[in-house]
């Protein structure tokens, strides 16, 4: 399941990240990639050193867990550290697979899902798409700042290359509670009805009977 959801970060959010990456020091985004990734890397990442750097990634953290929409969708159990990319001119990141787990030992992610938050407006670059692969079709996408796309970290994806500006991005991944995606999905659809179903009839007997699937299904799937 790809899922872009608007406005994850507030204009205030947005605007402080902005202004505060705007004179950061970045490095090479290689140094982070795996043996083979790192041959198709090529982009710039803020350095964790940075001064305020927590600040930041606290903000996209928080965001991330207010948004209901990610929350019902995603069933995060645990999320790795934000880090903070940028594509300049003639800058691109070729195809591959996330790592399967990230972080040490005691702070272990397996990577389920990965989200992209957009910081730069569209208009100012061109170029850097992501392009998401799935049953052998590449999904294309390029949001509006603030914006999210969580996608199965899985799947073979790439950003293509920046031609003009500059594309500045946040990036999570996230463990779900249940981790396979399909299973997910329908959970997901089944979160989807159950609200439809309240907002026309309130909490009736046919609210009462999907409430219980979609409950015992996580009951059933979720991998704590």
């Amino acid at each position: 399941m790809i899922l872009c959801v608007p406005n994850v970060l507030s204009a205030d959010q947005l605007a402080a990240i902005r202004a505060a990456l705007q004179g950061a020091s970045f490095a090479d985004g290689a140094s982070t990639a795996g043996w083979s990734a790192r041959e198709v890397k090529k982009n710039l990442q803020l350095t964790p050193s940075t001064p305020g750097y927590e600040r930041l990634a606290d903000m996209v953290s928080e965001a991330f867990m207010r948004n209901g929409t990610l929350q019902s969708a995603l069933l995060p159990v645990a999320t790795t550290q934000v880090l903070f990319n940028r594509y300049g001119t003639g800058m691109q990141y070729g195809p591959h697979v996330d790592a399967a787990v990230m972080g040490g030992m005691g702070q272990a992610v397996r990577t389920d899902i990965a989200i992209t938050v957009f910081l730069s407006d569209p208009k100012s670059y061109d170029g850097g798409e992501l392009v998401v692969l799935t049953n052998g079709l590449g999904g294309q996408f390029k949001l509006d700042a603030g914006s999210a796309i969580a996608y199965p970290a899985n799947t073979l994806h790439h950003v293509s290359p920046v031609t003009r500006g500059a594309r500045d991005a946040a990036i999570i991944w996230v463990q779900s509670q249940v981790r396979d995606p399909a299973q997910r999905e329908l959970l997901w659809d089944l979160d989807n009805a159950k609200r439809q179903i309240f907002g026309r009839e309130g909490k009736s007997p046919t609210f009462d009977a999907v409430s219980k699937s979609h409950a015992n299904l996580l009951r059933m799937w979720a991998d704590l």
